[in-house]
């Protein structure tokens, strides 16, 4: 299995096993959940799912969805029972690092907002034995981002601000109309502590470690998918 493979079946895997007929399905943004709302948007369309509705986490995923003819709903309409995202690093622990795609925000949100939690769907390339192996995202205000950057280097990573991916002259902007920063660590060993250390910067508006919010992971490689869950708190 090579390519996007591996992402497609751990996609359909976490599909088939939880979502079910009449559920309100937070709806994640990136490679990896594409296939999971494209799956979705398939079982609507045969009527295997009925009365499904999702809760998109970006303009991406809305356009998607309205695409395949998923109703949507709001948070004020409806909180998720669950939502399928994708995550750039998991640990062994299920915790996360999310927002490479630039929609961490809006999909902490959401996921923060589901009843059941959040199910990760990955190639087995994304697990790793402690976060921080790439850049970790911060969403940030675009006013004064150059202290935020600052203060970010104040906790010993190296910040960059991310460009557009388009038009690498200016800044990417994200959804909300906030500006990111990529935040190079050596290895982060206590995610809980760092995201709220980078929480607690005027500037920092969320940051892309994703802790206790993982229900379960379903995880494709070369010898099939395995589903991981998380262990009770």
């Amino acid at each position: 299995m090579s390519g996007e493979g591996p992402k497609r079946e751990a996609a359909h895997a976490a599909v088939e096993r939880y979502v079910e007929s009449g559920m309100v399905v937070g709806l994640g943004t990136g490679s990896t959940a594409t296939f999971a709302v494209q799956r979705i948007g398939e079982l609507v369309a045969s009527g295997e799912l009925r009365e499904v509705r999702g809760v998109p986490t970006s303009a991406r995923t809305t356009a998607l969805a309205n695409e395949l003819g998923i109703p949507l709903a709001t948070l004020s309409e409806a909180h998720p029972r669950l939502t399928i995202d994708g995550a750039d690093e998991i640990s062994t622990e299920l915790a996360l690092i999310k927002g490479r795609g630039g929609a961490l925000l809006r999909e902490k949100i959401v996921a923060s907002s589901s009843e059941e939690g959040l199910i990760v769907v990955a190639d087995a390339s994304k697990m790793v034995d402690s976060l921080g192996v790439g850049s970790l995202p911060v969403e940030i205000d675009s006013f004064g981002w150059e202290a935020t950057l600052e203060a970010l280097a104040s906790l010993g990573c190296e910040p960059e601000l991310r460009m557009d991916w388009t038009d690498p002259v200016r800044p990417f902007v994200t959804d909300g109309g906030h500006y990111t920063a990529d935040c190079a660590f050596a290895g982060i060993t206590d995610p809980a502590s760092l995201e709220v250390e980078i929480k607690r910067i005027p500037g920092a508006l969320e940051c892309g470690l994703f802790v206790n919010l993982a229900r379960a992971a379903v995880v494709a490689g070369e010898e099939g998918t395995d589903v991981i869950e998380a262990k009770p708190r």
